[in-house]
C-alpha cells in the first residue's frame, strides 16, 4: 500500500475510524495519515486490521482494536487504546454499517431491522459519547444517499441512514460549540460492501452517473478529511452528498 502525502491539516491529531480494515473506512484512515494524523482503526477481524495497520505505516502511525462496532465494551476499549497509545483523540469517523436485509419493507424481518438500527445508528451515538468524553472535537458520520431518497431493495438500510443524518443534526445542535458533527452521503462506491449493486453490470450502473463512473473509496475519504479538518471549522450539522451527480438524474 503506497502512502501519499496530501498536506498537514492533521499534524499532531489523532483519529479513530470504525469499520476501517478495508473499503471506505481504510481509505479514510489512509487519507488522514497522509495529512499527518495518527489513527486508531477498528473492525471485527484482527487479521484484516493487522494488514491495514501495516499499510498505514505501522505502529508509528496506527493502532488497531478488533471488536463489534455495536459492543459498548469494545467502543470504550478502542477509545482508551487510542488515547493511551497516542496521547489524545481529536476526530471520530463513524463508518461501521451493516445491511443484512434485502427486499421490500413489507417482507423485512423484525430482528434484522433491529440489528440494522442498533449498528448503523445507536452504535454511532455511543461512539460519539465515548469520543467526546475523551476530548474529540470533530465527528464525521458515513451516511448514504439511500437516506435521502427511496432505495429499492435496501429500503431499511436507507431508513437507518436517514436516522443517522437526523442524529448528525441533533448532535451538532447539542454538542456545539465544542464538537462539530457532520456527515457524508455517498452514492454507490466500489467496495465489497456495495458489490451487489454493481458487480456484473458496472458499465450500466455507471451510465446513470453524470460524471460517468461509480465512486471510489478515495472520493469519500477526501470529503471526510475536509469535514474533519479546520478547513470546515464553521460547518456543523451538514450532510455532504458525494454521488457523482446521480442526484441530478430524475427518477433514479
Amino acid at each position: 500500500m503506497r502512502r501519499v502525502t496530501h498536506g498537514s491539516r492533521f499534524d499532531g491529531q489523532v483519529a479513530l475510524v470504525t469499520g476501517a480494515s478495508r473499503g471506505i473506512g481504510l481509505a479514510v484512515a489512509q487519507r488522514l495519515v497522509s495529512e499527518g494524523a495518527r489513527v486508531c482503526v477498528t473492525a471485527r477481524k484482527a487479521d484484516g486490521l493487522a494488514t491495514a495497520v501495516e499499510g498505514l505505516g505501522g505502529a508509528q502511525h496506527a493502532v488497531s482494536v478488533a471488536g463489534r462496532g455495536d459492543d459498548v465494551e469494545h467502543q470504550a476499549e478502542a477509545v482508551r487504546i487510542a488515547v493511551q497509545t497516542f496521547g489524545r483523540l481529536d476526530v471520530l469517523v463513524n463508518n461501521t454499517g451493516i445491511n443484512p436485509a434485502y427486499g421490500p419493507l413489507a417482507e423485512l424481518d423484525d430482528d434484522a431491522a433491529r440489528k440494522i438500527m442498533d449498528v448503523n445508528v445507536l452504535a454511532a451515538l455511543r461512539w460519539v459519547r465515548e469520543a467526546r468524553a475523551a476530548g474529540a472535537t470533530a465527528v464525521v458520520n458515513i451516511a448514504s444517499i439511500a437516506g435521502l431518497r427511496p432505495a429499492p431493495g435496501i429500503g431499511y438500510y436507507g431508513v437507518s441512514k436517514s436516522a443517522l443524518i437526523g442524529l448528525t443534526i441533533q448532535l451538532a445542535s447539542e454538542l456545539a460549540p465544542t464538537v462539530r458533527v457532520n456527515a457524508v452521503a455517498p452514492a454507490v462506491v466500489k467496495t465489497r460492501f456495495a458489490a451487489a449493486l454493481y458487480e456484473g453490470h458496472e458499465a450500466e450502473a455507471a451510465s446513470r452517473y453524470p460524471l460517468g463512473r461509480l465512486g471510489q473509496p478515495d472520493d469519500v475519504a477526501a470529503a471526510v478529511a475536509f469535514l474533519a479538518s479546520s478547513d470546515a471549522a464553521w460547518i456543523t450539522g451538514h450532510t455532504l452528498v458525494v454521488d457523482g451527480g446521480v442526484s441530478l438524474s430524475p427518477g433514479l
